[in-house]
């Protein structure tokens, strides 16, 4: 797979991002569910804690990309719902630590949300990879 950034402004990648990217070459698409605090037997985690309740969602983003035999590097797209933007901002840098660590700055959108489907979970993060 060969992943080539789009960015005809360059303000995005400061903030860990591409503006968009040609991906070339792939040989296999996983579309992730919408992934959020919950334990592995589904018992939603860390009610009102968002900062434990995003690392849960990575660790489980990161789950559902090791069970296809992919990891983070084959991230191309993250789309990011919290029902609390402004108490999310300061501990993105965690996820964003992540990605950066496995050299991959997916197209990234995040959205403020009235609820999430499971009462009480502030975060959840949905993804594509390529392979």
């Amino acid at each position: 797979m060969e992943r080539t950034a789009v960015n005809p402004v360059t303000w995005s990648q400061a903030m860990g991002f591409n503006q968009g990217e040609v991906v070339s070459g792939e040989t296999r698409t996983l579309y992730i569910s919408g992934q959020t605090a919950m334990s592995a037997d589904g018992r939603p985690e860390h009610d009102g804690d968002l900062a434990a309740q995003l690392a849960l969602a990575a660790d489980n983003l990161e789950g559902v990309l090791t069970a296809a035999g992919m990891s983070l590097k084959n991230l191309v797209r993250l789309n990011v719902y919290t029902t609390d933007v402004d108490a999310l901002l300061p501990h993105y840098g965690v996820l964003a630590a992540r990605l950066g660590a496995a050299g991959v700055a997916p197209t990234t959108t995040m959205l403020g949300v009235g609820r999430l489907a499971i009462p009480g979970q502030m975060v959840e993060l949905e993804g594509t990879a390529v392979a």
